[in-house]
């Protein structure tokens, strides 16, 4: 479990514990009250067992502080919404997902974005977004909604052109260098890239192959600084404790002060282009 959750999860407990002793009551007392066995209390106050809303209830309820319930229950959905599992996130699609997005996307002034790999989303072409949504749909087995999941990945671009939002990205040198569908494809997605990095709202750095080794990072966007999302093979990961975005937001600055930006940036993308195109 990812360190965010667990302590997320040891705070939640906490909170509950000094619920308990206000009522006087031991943890045996209350397991026996509610019902439970007796180890649940310990487990849920120590961050080993997530509570569900009735455990919150009861909880709440059997140390007389019911008007607390709704607060701690909200508490309960962030916990839940802070390690999302790609099967369950992508169980009806690509679509589904990326319409998610939309909503924090357009509560967010400033976003600082890092892709070691590929081309951001909001970035991407049509083909190259379908390239690299065929792969997420086999990976992971999911429903094959891909045309609709193309469609709303395009729709979210007009992030970039409306409203007052400022876009920081970073890319990785690699992230020129990856072939997505085709050579074509990604030459198409290079054109696009040279297109955007000239926007007033967009500042575009690639950090070049050859930097000296800095700050441990992999793929992450912080939206603002209050959020930010890492995707792991496995899930989705959301931040929101201020001492963990502040350590993504120091290992952003410390990249960006590595990275090249305006004409530099542009040649290591026009190299990109040419060597595709030789291929």
């Amino acid at each position: 479990m990812p360190s965010t959750v667990h302590q997320a999860r040891e705070a939640l407990g906490q909170a509950l514990r000094e619920l308990r002793r206000d009522a006087g009551l031991t943890g045996r007392q209350l397991a026996t009250l509610a019902g439970w066995h007796s180890s649940k209390v310990s487990k849920i106050e120590y961050g080993k067992q997530n509570p569900s809303e009735d455990d919150i209830r009861a909880w709440c309820r059997l140390c007389d502080v019911a008007d607390q319930a709704n607060d701690l229950i909200a508490v309960v959905r962030s916990i839940e919404s802070m390690y999302v599992e790609w099967r369950r996130n992508l169980r009806t699609g690509t679509r589904r997902r990326q319409a998610e997005s939309v909503k924090l996307e357009a509560e967010t002034r400033l976003f600082r974005w890092f892709e070691p790999v590929l081309v951001p989303g909001i970035f991407h072409t049509a083909e190259y977004a379908a390239g690299v949504l065929a792969r997420v749909i086999e990976f992971y087995g999911i429903p094959d909604d891909l045309e609709a999941g193309v469609l709303a990945r395009m729709e979210r671009q007009q992030i970039l052109y409306k409203g007052d939002h400022r876009f920081h990205v970073i890319l990785a040198q690699q992230a020129l260098w990856t072939v997505v569908d085709s050579p074509a494809v990604t030459i198409g997605q290079l054109d696009r890239l040279l297109a955007i990095s000239s926007l007033a709202r967009v500042s575009l750095g690639i950090l070049p192959a050859r930097s000296v080794y800095q700050v441990p990072t992999n793929q992450f966007i912080i939206f603002d600084d209050r959020m930010v999302h890492v995707e792991a093979v496995s899930a989705e990961l959301t931040i929101m404790q201020p001492r963990e975005i502040a350590l993504y937001a120091k290992a952003f600055q410390t990249m960006s002060k590595a990275a090249v930006y305006g004409p530099k940036a542009r040649a290591l993308i026009s190299d990109a282009l040419r060597a595709l195109a030789a291929d």
